[in-house]
């Protein structure tokens, strides 16, 4: 790998020299502070019980979704990206491909990783595979090469998980009660499987939920005081934030009465696509309803057509790259969930999208009207370094730089989080630096507003 991409003082910063020199001045401003990650999928007990990363292959490909789906589009079966096809095979089908990776975000992340994290040096290729891989392996047998030494050496200050509501939470608990372990790592409320009535678990996830939480309760109306109990439970755990990955972003406010025969018509089976819909967009106004009871921050990610191919989903199961997004409508969609909760006191909305026509004609106005409404990060196929300054550019000028929510990783590749929040902060710098150059904003201002968008926005939304 070539040094000087992976580790240029420059990199991502302006071409230009007079603006890039304005970029370095608050890129330095900014570099040294913490790591505020609010919303990632990393899993707890691996920081609370200190694993030990596998191999090369098993840390940096098989599981990243990102990697082998273009792997996969270049004509390589999945089958050969599998576990079974052993770590060595993986990782030289990897390097064989790495020039797949030219131009693109994971290229850049995994640059960087490569290099700051792993000190590798070279060039990846099928020549130099086996190197790699061996020199992989000996850095993740070093006794200081865990989760809790790169917790403090990544400087991550808070790490938010992603969790089912039923979760014991016994790792977050252990974490918050261990005097060694310096920094916050927060559950984070994720009820999908509970909501969404066309998941194959969702009748024996709400009979568990019912009878675990419900306090007695039966039928629609203790599904819902269970919901609450979780929930509080969360919150009693260090939750911020309650999460949903929903397929569009609809609400509507149902009857109880109505309500409840669409929650018993689902639990006997009877329920219909057009049901699934119109019971999570009901759901959906739940969820905000409880998040301005309990203070739970509510962060919404629609807009993915899962398991786009069904060979491959039924073959190797879901989350295995061809998720594929669709085109959302915000301002209709939310409408009534604003129309109760969009001025309550305390209520913090995240909104997220795959689709990037919203940004400037639907979520930009939103947020620049209602107190409750912030503009979630570029987020998957968008969180790459010319999106990135693709949203800044679409939501500013309506929205300003104070309604959106910081930057979010949305990981589960825990030695990719640095990287990931160094690419973001270079590139507010790089925004923040063409302003000035256009005599849009004071330098001064734009040192005060790169601490704002990168330190103090994730705490002030995410209630931190």
């Amino acid at each position: 790998m070539s040094q000087s991409i992976a580790t240029h003082p420059d990199r991502l910063l302006p071409a230009d020299p007079g603006t890039r020199g304005i970029a370095r001045s608050l890129l330095e401003r900014i570099q040294d502070l913490p790591i505020i990650s609010p919303h990632g999928h990393v899993d707890a007990a691996v920081i609370e019980q200190n694993t030990p990363f596998p191999d090369p292959a098993a840390l940096l490909v098989t599981p990243d979704h990102y990697v082998t789906r273009l792997i996969h589009a270049s004509g390589v079966p999945l089958e050969r990206l599998q576990p079974s096809t052993g770590p060595r095979e993986v990782w030289r089908t990897f390097c064989q491909s790495w020039p797949l990776f030219d131009g693109t975000a994971s290229g850049y992340w995994l640059r960087t990783q490569f290099d700051t994290v792993f000190g590798l040096q070279g060039e990846l290729s099928a020549d130099t595979a086996d190197a790699s891989f061996d020199a992989i392996s000996a850095k993740l047998s070093e006794p200081g090469f865990r989760p809790r030494e790169l917790f403090k050496d990544f400087n991550i200050e808070v790490l938010a998980t992603t969790d089912d509501p039923l979760d014991n939470l016994a790792s977050h608990r252990a974490l918050a009660d261990d005097p060694s372990f310096h920094g916050r790592v927060l559950p984070t409320f994720r009820p999908d499987a509970y909501i969404n009535i066309a998941h194959p678990a969702w009748a024996a996830n709400v009979e568990q939920l019912i009878a675990e939480a419900s306090d007695g309760g039966t039928g629609y109306s203790g599904y819902i005081s269970a919901l609450e109990a979780r929930r509080r439970y969360f919150v009693e755990h260090g939750a911020v934030s309650a999460d949903h990955g929903v397929r569009t972003p609809a609400t509507l406010k149902l009857d109880p009465f109505e309500a409840g025969a669409l929650f018993e018509k689902a639990r006997l089976g009877q329920a219909t696509s057009q049901d699934r819909d119109v019971f999570e967009a009901h759901m959906m106004y739940q969820m905000a309803r409880m998040s301005v009871e309990d203070g739970l921050v509510m962060t919404i990610h629609p807009g993915s057509f899962r398991n786009h191919h069904q060979p491959t989903f039924e073959a190797f199961g879901a989350d295995t790259g061809h998720d594929i997004p669709v085109a959302v409508n915000y301002t209709e969609a939310i409408r009534p969930l604003l129309q109760d909760f969009g001025t309550a006191k305390d209520f913090h909305l995240v909104l997220f999208t795959l689709d990037e026509t919203v940004f400037s004609r639907e979520l930009a106005p939103l947020a620049g009207f209602y107190p409750s409404v912030y503009l979630g990060a570029p987020w998957w196929f968008l969180d790459a370094p010319d999106a990135m300054l693709r949203f800044r550019s679409a939501v500013t000028e309506t929205a300003g730089f104070s309604r959106s929510s910081g930057f979010i990783d949305d990981t589960r590749a825990f030695c990719s989080i640095p990287a990931r929040h160094d690419a973001s902060r270079r590139i507010e710098a790089s925004f923040l630096a063409r302003l000035v150059a256009e005599h849009r904003i004071s330098e001064e201002r734009a040192h005060e507003l790169i601490v704002d968008v990168v330190d103090a926005s994730p705490r002030r939304v995410f209630k931190l």
